[in-house]
């Protein structure tokens, strides 16, 4: 069994020997959440897109929207975990255990920091230039464990990596984050060996590249996740507690907003709509929230939608709370299996697969998402043959030319080939869509600089 005492620490990776002085009242989780605020890559997730393109003539959500709005529903969830914890058990006031909020809500922010340009596209762009195009001529050149890596590329795993590895000229531990908050990001918390083996449910997911399997062992090890591989076999542990919050924000904030965005977009009718989300709730309840939105004299359909939005996000969030409670002791244990909204309320969750249901059918395989990923896709595609071709002839001219526009924090020059790799996949992973589409223009000769 896992215990809430140890799995809730304040170390920081990279300082566990250092003693840093304080000049502010702010706790260890606070500064991981103000860190990543503030950070380039949380910043550039504004250019990133979601689901629809961007930008349009009507606003909708990007990475950074999304992030923080996640970020915003973890912290409730986290708030509400902790105050069930510390009225069970009294003696858990004034520990770290009442951060629960912050800690998940941190953790939020950077779920998506490790996600690529084009969303899901770019994500199998990377996996597919290594399994079915140009990248096939690697794979006796590269260590199979990155080759394992590569084919099965995951933002999850990338974030892992953007906010723990060393890239040149930087300080050891990346972000120095602390354990916990860590710990919280990883979604599958098991080496790439395991993706689409029964043994993790036939997932095609894993949480960490092999660069970072030994930071993820410390981290899990001095947490006390339970440990589920045998020491001969590639790492594979159960969830951290607190992933299963992060996650929950997650499935809220990405169905029910999408819903909110495509009837922005007219994907989706208002009356549709109406009945999606009224669908959360039992007659009493639609009816008062109708009337609500009648005395406030709410005309607009667009607010309406929100309002009823927001009324489903509330729901969802107390049933998952709800769920979590009912299930702790498995979840310390390692054993509970699907996500927590899986485990609501039969109408709840009902109502919920309905939203995924029509999502798939009228918002993923739309016109305007499906044209954004086929161009995502090629594109991504094309960079990465670029940029291989580089560094496995560096000494030609154009190759020399393309390599100087790597930044330095890159080790994009590195001797060993693995690395060389590596750098080129955290280099295209961290564009924005609008600087993989400037780049891709300048390096194929269809945009020039202005002078």
């Amino acid at each position: 069994m896992m215990n809430w005492q140890r799995l809730i620490s304040n170390k920081r990776l990279g300082q566990e020997l250092r003693h840093t002085e304080r000049r502010d009242e702010r706790t260890e989780f606070k500064r991981d959440y103000d860190r990543l605020i503030f950070s380039a890559p949380f910043r550039r997730l504004q250019n990133k897109t979601q689901v629809f393109p961007l930008p349009g003539s009507v606003f909708v959500h990007n990475r950074l929207t999304h992030s923080l709005e996640v970020a915003s529903v973890g912290m409730s969830l986290g708030n509400d975990i902790a105050r069930d914890i510390v009225s069970r058990n009294p003696e858990n006031a004034g520990t770290l255990i009442e951060e629960l909020g912050t800690i998940v809500s941190s953790a939020c922010l950077a779920h998506d920091l490790g996600n690529p340009p084009f969303g899901h596209s770019g994500e199998k762009a990377i996996q597919t230039f290594f399994s079915e195009g140009d990248g096939q001529k690697l794979k006796d050149k590269l260590k199979p464990e990155l080759w394992n890596d590569l084919i099965h590329f995951e933002g999850n795993a990338n974030a892992f990596r953007l906010l723990t590895h060393r890239y040149s000229g930087r300080r050891e531990g990346g972000f120095v984050m602390t354990y916990s908050m860590l710990a919280s990001i990883v979604k599958y918390p098991f080496a790439s060996s395991y993706a689409g083996t029964p043994a993790v449910g036939g997932k095609e997911k894993f949480g960490f590249f092999n660069t970072e399997a030994e930071t993820f062992r410390k981290v899990a090890d001095d947490l006390g996740m339970v440990k589920l591989s045998a020491d001969d076999e590639p790492l594979r542990y159960a969830r951290h507690p607190l992933v299963y919050l992060v996650e929950a924000a997650d499935d809220i904030c990405y169905e029910i907003m999408d819903i909110e965005d495509a009837h922005k977009l007219k994907l989706v009718s208002y009356e549709e709509t109406c009945e999606l989300f009224l669908g959360f709730f039992d007659e009493d309840t639609r009816r008062s929230i109708l009337n609500r939105i009648k005395a406030e004299n709410i005309q607009d359909r667009n607010e309406q939608v929100v309002y009823m939005r927001a009324c489903v996000i509330g729901i969802l969030e107390n049933k998952c709370v709800d769920a979590f409670l009912a299930h702790e002791e498995e979840i310390l244990a390692g054993t509970f299996k699907g996500s927590l909204i899986k485990h609501v309320d039969e109408r709840q969750r009902k109502a919920y697969e309905k939203c995924v249901e029509i999502a798939y059918g009228k918002i993923y395989h739309s016109k305007p998402v499906l044209d954004i990923e086929l161009a995502g896709y090629k594109l991504m595609e094309t960079l990465l043959k670029q940029m291989v071709d580089a560094i496995m002839s560096p000494d030609r001219f154009y190759s020399q030319q393309l390599l100087r526009r790597v930044s330095s924090q890159y080790e994009i020059d590195a001797p060993d080939l693995d690395t060389r790799v590596m750098a080129v996949v955290d280099f295209i992973s961290g564009m924005t869509d609008v600087f993989a589409l400037d780049f891709y223009q300048k390096i194929n000769g269809t945009s020039l600089p202005i002078v």
